[in-house]
């Protein structure tokens, strides 16, 4: 489907990722007819992004993830999709949009943006090969680097940083993985099952590199060394950088959004400005900033209604997350930021029970591996909202 641009759009939303194409159908379950306009620098296609860290395992190539392409998604979902468009401003003031393919009008808008691996200030001659993956494209150029290669170094030992090493043993690859902090997982885990996980990752092939950092990543001939501040150095023939997300807010904060961490949004997720919406990775709810696939069902849920005139205002439950390491399968819904309690970590047999407690014994947060992920759904009861 084609967009006219002279014509206003009731609602235009910018970004195609999850959080775009999950506020859609939220919005066609509840009105057929409102007109809709997409628009992304991607090519409109739908894939699930989360399968990026399990593909290689999976023997899926970067195009078989894709599971609906940019017409199937216009048809499907009555959208006019504006692929491969850049949006270069926001005027507030007549609500149009700058954009690479002309000027459009909206009613409402809703910044979709998600966000960028944050690049590290590396230094050598080989700075400028490191890759990170953020999206399909990301991921078709990373599995052509790789391709008949035998060494992977990945920067970040966080969720996506262990995601990629477990897919990459797997997939027969050499992995070294090198993080400042003394731990997998620093911020998720607490050190006794946050070291059942390195174990099992080691077993399957991984090698650590804690309580440091690269410092220059140089090219000698076919190989990349990289020396570490530690006085280490590691050969490898790629370079994945994952070592966390950067909303992105620019294109908000030019247009004189209000942004901090993300673009901060009310509970009704509405930006400082009026008929500006944001959610996903890219927004800033209460302070927080939860680059998961659950925050984004929650909030595409909330807004569908508010951009239909029915305010709703957003809570999030207690949200678990997976972790997607088949060495030790491992689930975690971390306390929230200054919580008062402690980590009692029981092992079971074939897992390992985390619990943060209060000191009346409430449960704030757990970490689940092994067989006592099967815990989930019943510790998830036990725990307070995130977001009331």
């Amino acid at each position: 489907m084609t967009q006219n641009t002279s014509q206003s759009s009731s609602i235009v939303i910018i970004g195609s990722g999850l959080a775009g194409y999950t506020l859609i159908r939220e919005i066609r379950k509840l009105d057929k007819t409102a007109p809709i306009t997409l628009i992304t620098r991607e090519p409109g296609y739908f894939y699930s992004k989360p399968m990026l860290s399990t593909a290689l395992a999976s023997n899926k190539e970067a195009a078989q993830l894709i599971s609906t392409p940019s017409e199937g998604m216009a048809t499907q979902l009555e959208v006019n999709i504006l692929a491969e468009t850049d949006v270069t401003a926001i005027d507030v003031a007549t609500q149009t949009l700058q954009t690479s393919k002309g000027v459009l009008s909206y009613d409402k808008l809703v910044l979709a943006l998600g966000a960028d691996q944050i690049q590290l200030p590396l230094e050598g001659s080989a700075a400028n090969e490191v890759l990170t993956v953020n999206d399909l494209e990301d991921y078709a150029k990373f599995r052509g680097a790789i391709a008949n290669k035998k060494k992977v170094a990945i920067l970040g030992a966080g969720l996506i940083g262990c995601e990629f090493a477990n897919d990459l043993v797997l997939g027969g690859y050499e992995v070294d993985v090198i993080d400042l902090a003394s731990q997998v997982l620093g911020r998720l885990l607490p050190e006794a099952a946050a070291k059942e996980l390195q174990n099992k990752l080691s077993t399957a092939g991984v090698r650590w590199h804690f309580s440091t950092t690269a410092q220059a990543i140089n090219r000698n001939g076919n190989v990349i060394e990289i020396s570490l501040a530690n006085g280490n150095s590691i050969s490898c023939d790629v370079v994945l950088s994952a070592v966390g997300l950067k909303p992105r807010i620019d294109l908000a904060k030019a247009a004189g959004i209000k942004t901090g961490l993300g673009i901060q949004v009310n509970r009704e997720l509405e930006t400082s400005h009026k008929n500006i919406y944001s959610l996903g990775d890219c927004a800033e709810v209460e302070g927080l900033v939860l680059p998961y696939v659950m925050p984004i069902m929650q909030s595409a849920r909330a807004l569908a209604p508010t951009l239909l005139g029915q305010v709703t205002a957003l809570s999030y439950p207690a949200m678990p997350v997976m972790v997607k390491t088949p060495a030790l399968p491992t689930i975690v819904s971390p306390p929230a930021k200054g919580a008062q309690g402690q980590w009692k970590t029981t092992a079971i047999e074939g897992g390992i029970e985390a619990r943060f407690e209060a000191a009346d014994g409430k449960l704030l947060g757990f970490a689940l591996m092994g067989t006592a992920t099967s815990q989930r759904a019943s510790l998830t009861k036990e725990l307070p909202p995130i977001l009331q």
